[in-house]
């Protein structure tokens, strides 16, 4: 009697493990929802000019996070301002121009937020305030 009680159990915990394998090759990802943040690369603008232009992705990031800058002049730091496109043309962030070291900067630091709630599929670009030219990465 022990005996098939001990196979009974086998199989029972075995087909329980098997219905649990299955659950979890069937549960949806979290990339199925929504697309994780995307970094682009721009040389910035001039003064209250585009620099590369970039398209807003479909993500779960709402924002222009500057994550990276670059001076390419002698002085390590510059004003960075995010620019997108409207319907009645080039606009600049609310935010205007944050100073920037050269280095990486947190994309949880609100400092470097440039635009907030930019729709996907919104064409963007970065301005400098000192001259343009300047080496930047947007996460967004």
């Amino acid at each position: 009697m022990r005996s098939i009680r001990r196979t009974t159990m086998t199989a029972g915990a075995l087909a329980l493990a098997g219905v649990a394998a299955t659950c979890v090759a069937l549960a949806p990802t979290a990339a199925a929802s929504a697309q994780a943040c995307v970094v682009s690369s721009i040389t910035t603008g001039e003064y209250e000019a585009q620099g590369t232009i970039r398209t807003k992705a479909a993500s779960s990031c709402g924002d222009l996070n500057l994550t990276y800058s670059y001076n390419t002049t002698s002085r390590n730091y510059d004003y960075y301002a995010g620019r997108y496109k409207k319907s009645t043309g080039w606009v600049t962030g609310s935010k205007r121009y944050v100073q920037a070291y050269d280095g990486n900067h947190s994309v949880s630091d609100s400092t470097y937020w440039l635009v907030t709630d930019i729709s996907a599929g919104t064409q963007f670009s970065v301005s400098s305030l000192m001259e343009g030219g300047d080496n930047v990465q947007i996460t967004h």
